[in-house]
């Protein structure tokens, strides 16, 4: 039996993950799904907003530059995903993952929230709304490799492989240089947000059960899902990109668009990560992606 919600107070880290939610809307919750104790981020009021991340070790607070922005017309829901951030280790496979975000779902949403789901956690989201389309109420996937034929850049590679063996600052901000279409301008955007990001990015990487979890989940988010199986979700979905992605490229959006006849949404000026490089576009785009009746003009204001 699952035990009852509870209020989060804290992660191992200390400092840096509290510095990364300071001043914002999202509150920490921690909640037993599934049977896995899930670190959730909550805020905001409106239509139920899921929120994934991708392969990041710090988790969901990597949702933290955008989350005023989508609050303003959303309820958010932003989990870590098993093993990575403050949530615990689950089992491994598709059928663990969709139990998993399944309950995280009814627990978090009182009706079918639209999921927004990044990079290899976008993949993971699009095979659980193949099955579960009853769930949701929209899904955007974002800059998600499981679209479309995908090579992961040797480049890339290496600077993954590096801070794998070395999760140091040196290293995490060299792969920067794959994530963001202009590092510089990410960082001098909030430097003692970055700085904190940093921090916990590395404190995170260096737990043995940490390192397991980004492994499983860039083996199962980097393997193509058929053209067929993406053709029958069953709820409305659109595609969104980064104009300049370096990690999973443009041209793996436009095939799939065109492939599967679905609405795309570009970020301009902004790589693999929009919501962290670019918040006022990435809120932007999203809110046409997934309009309310709350959305128009909400993006553009604030900072």
């Amino acid at each position: 039996m699952s035990t009852p919600d509870r209020a989060w107070r804290g992660g191992s880290t200390g400092d840096p993950r509290d510095r990364l939610l300071r001043d914002g809307p999202l509150r920490h919750r921690a909640v037993v799904a599934a049977g896995v104790r899930t670190a959730v981020l909550t805020g905001g009021d409106g239509p139920p907003l899921v929120l994934l991340h991708g392969g990041i070790e710090c988790g969901g607070v990597s949702w933290t530059p955008v989350a005023s922005r989508l609050a303003r017309s959303h309820r958010l829901v932003v989990p870590d995903l098993p093993g990575l951030g403050e949530s615990e280790p689950a089992g491994e496979g598709g059928a663990a993952f969709d139990r998993w975000l399944a309950d995280v779902i009814a627990r978090m949403c009182e009706d079918a929230p639209a999921l927004v789901a990044h990079s290899l956690g976008g993949s993971l989201a699009a095979r659980f709304a193949i099955r579960h389309a009853a769930l949701l109420q929209a899904l955007v996937i974002y800059a998600a490799p499981g679209v479309g034929r995908y090579r992961m850049p040797i480049g890339l590679r290496v600077a993954a492989a590096r801070c794998a063996m070395r999760p140091s600052e040196r290293n995490l901000r060299r792969f920067e240089g794959w994530a963001f279409h202009d590092p510089q301008r990410t960082r001098r955007r909030d430097p003692e947000w970055h700085d904190a990001f940093v921090a916990y990015t590395c404190s995170r990487a260096r737990a043995p059960h940490v390192r397991r979890a980004m492994r499983s989940l860039l083996a199962q988010g980097t393997r193509r899902i058929a053209d067929d199986d993406l053709r029958r979700i069953a709820t409305p979905t659109a595609l969104l990109w980064g104009r300049y992605d370096r990690m999973v490229p443009m041209a793996v959006a436009n095939a799939a668009a065109c492939r599967l006849g679905v609405a795309l949404h570009v970020v301009e000026d902004a790589g693999h990560v929009p919501h962290v490089e670019s918040p006022c576009a990435f809120a932007d785009a999203l809110h046409r992606a997934v309009p309310t009746r709350r959305a128009t003009g909400a993006a553009a204001d604030g900072p």
